[in-house]
């Protein structure tokens, strides 16, 4: 039997919490397909995402190395931020779970409805 208990630094555990919130996965798949964009852009792509909400999952997506943040020092300051290498080496495996999710979903809302 493999065991999955949190001793030490648990890998899975570690990334799929930082990775599991929508708003992670909506902004990597953003960036991905306007490669470089400001805030406000990705907040205006998403929609319903709060301000505070994308400044939080953006500095952890930064944190982790996946997006990249550059500041142009002009009056007022201009902020893009676009994927990584390691970001775009994500994306594949993200597109995978979306198209597996598309495939399944009228199947598991159909489930849903018969509980």
């Amino acid at each position: 039997m493999q065991n999955f208990h949190p001793t030490g630094i648990c890998p899975i555990r570690d990334i799929l919490s930082h990775l599991s919130s929508k708003w992670a996965t909506l902004i990597l798949i953003t960036l991905n397909a306007n490669k470089t964009m400001r805030f406000s852009d990705i907040q205006k792509s998403i929609g319903d995402i709060s301000q505070r909400m994308l400044t939080v999952t953006l500095r952890s997506l930064e944190t982790d190395g996946l997006i990249s943040r550059k500041i142009y020092a002009e009056i007022p300051p201009r902020v893009e931020y676009m994927l990584t290498e390691r970001g775009y080496s994500l994306i594949p495996h993200i597109e995978s779970l979306v198209n597996w999710a598309t495939d399944n979903m009228p199947m598991i809302m159909k489930n849903r409805e018969n509980k």
